[in-house]
């Protein structure tokens, strides 16, 4: 598992289970010639999208930033549709750390589509219950409501199993919500209605987590948006926001999808400064 510091913070990226996406999907309008020299492509046009959650310690508390696939929640067909090769071994990578589910003081979703939300509840005999018990909830309440209450088109991704255990536990907010100190959620909108974006500021030391307005590295020009974003510009608009924010910080910018790398740091022009790679990590075809 890699971490690393970022001012009071320490990220350590869990080993939360891997999607195979299509990669004309994942890069909407961009043609492949252009976004396959940026990402690698299987022969199916299909494109590795790690789910893996990251766990921020800070100021004595833990804190998981989304919750990865799960175990045991897809279907035969799902799991082939979604090329999930991998489900969650979450339990394992945080006893490595000494901590389990229980342990986790709060949990932030930056949307709550089922490749970041199945991981929220487990499997208990003929039940869903949650995942992470003793944790608060935190999602934008636009994104809450649509989970609970999705359109014809959203109904695919926003599932009851994985809402209905943790509902209790959901603390929601409006535009904004500095969740610890310097620890902040932004509500974006864009790929889904109720997307948001984290943010950390520690004085000279900044992080940015996209989430699915920025997916992975490929994504980094703001014209290059999802398929399926639900508002696409809204999604330009606000990576403009974003990443000329960050630009200007020589922010980290963190991510959950990416198969390459763990994190990125730009200078003022984009240009990337340092980096974290992921090592690896063999999975049974």
């Amino acid at each position: 598992m890699e971490s690393m510091q970022i001012g009071r913070a320490k990220l350590t990226w869990l080993n939360g289970g891997v999607t195979h996406m299509d990669g004309g999907a994942m890069f909407g309008v961009v043609p492949r010639p252009l976004w396959s020299r940026k990402y690698p492509v299987n022969e199916k046009n299909q494109i590795e999208l790690r789910t893996d959650p990251v766990l921020l310690e800070l100021d004595g508390k833990k804190v998981l930033i989304d919750s990865g696939i799960g175990n045991g929640k897809l279907t035969d067909k799902q799991r082939r549709n979604f090329g999930v090769k991998e489900e969650s071994s979450i339990d394992a990578s945080l006893q490595s750390l000494g901590y389990s589910r229980e342990d986790m003081d709060i949990v932030l979703m930056t949307h709550l589509h089922f490749d970041h939300a199945c991981g929220l509840s487990v499997v208990e005999g003929d039940r869903y219950a949650s995942a992470f018990p003793n944790a608060v909830v935190y999602t934008s309440q636009v994104e809450w409501n649509e989970m609970r209450e999705p359109n014809i088109r959203s109904q695919n991704t926003y599932w009851e199993m994985n809402w209905k255990p943790v509902e209790h536990q959901v603390h929601t907010f409006e535009s904004s919500i500095e969740v610890l100190p310097g620890l902040s959620m932004y509500h974006t909108s864009g790929h889904s209605d109720g997307h948001s974006v984290i943010v950390f500021k520690d004085g000279e030391e900044t992080f940015i987590h996209m989430a699915d307005i920025m997916p992975t590295h490929a994504h980094q020009n703001v014209l290059w948006v999802l398929a399926y974003d639900d508002y696409p510009v809204t999604s330009v608009h606000e990576k403009q926001k974003w990443m000329k924010y960050g630009y200007e910080r020589e922010a980290w910018y963190i991510f959950y999808h990416d198969a390459q790398y763990r994190a990125l740091k730009f200078d003022s022009e984009g240009n990337v400064i340092e980096k974290v790679e992921r090592t690896p990590h063999d999975y049974t075809e």
